[in-house]
């Protein structure tokens, strides 16, 4: 098996759409209307594709006042616990290296609570307490590259 990720285009979006919407809305019931959002326009989207093609999982980051906001991490359940959460990661962390303007820039995510070890592969920690967002359990993760 091998997998690729690579950042998309406004015509390769719907997949990602397609992949959020099946595992957000569908699986973990977030409200629709939460999952798009004003930001979709502004972030840098990936998909990560299996060798025929099919898109498997998708993340995105955009900047904002504090940094670089890793967001929507959603792989599919038959594709989970097979490295592609970490494949996005490293490849999402290489391209806002490739983007910082400062020496030392913050990273951070909401982390769903199952998935804090996938982060802190990376380097990422914990900070604050734990809060609920959309009815799943989160807490944030900071990383300075």
């Amino acid at each position: 098996m091998s997998v690729t990720v690579k950042k998309i285009d406004f015509q390769e979006l719907l997949d990602a759409y397609l992949i959020r919407e099946r595992v957000f809305v569908e699986e973990q019931k977030v409200p629709k209307e939460f999952e798009i959002d004003e930001f979709e326009n502004v972030c840098q989207h990936y998909l990560a594709r299996d060798d025929d093609g099919k898109a498997i999982g998708t993340a995105r980051w955009r900047k904002t006042d504090r940094g670089f906001k890793l967001e929507r991490f959603a792989i599919l359940k038959e594709w989970r616990g097979k490295g592609i959460g970490s494949l996005l990661v490293k490849k999402v962390l290489e391209d806002v290296q490739a983007n910082k303007l400062n020496d030392q820039e913050l990273v951070y995510l909401h982390s769903q609570v199952d998935a804090i070890p996938l982060y802190a592969k990376f380097g990422f920690k914990q900070v604050g307490k734990q809060f609920e967002e959309c009815g799943i359990l989160h807490c944030e993760m900071t990383l300075t590259i």
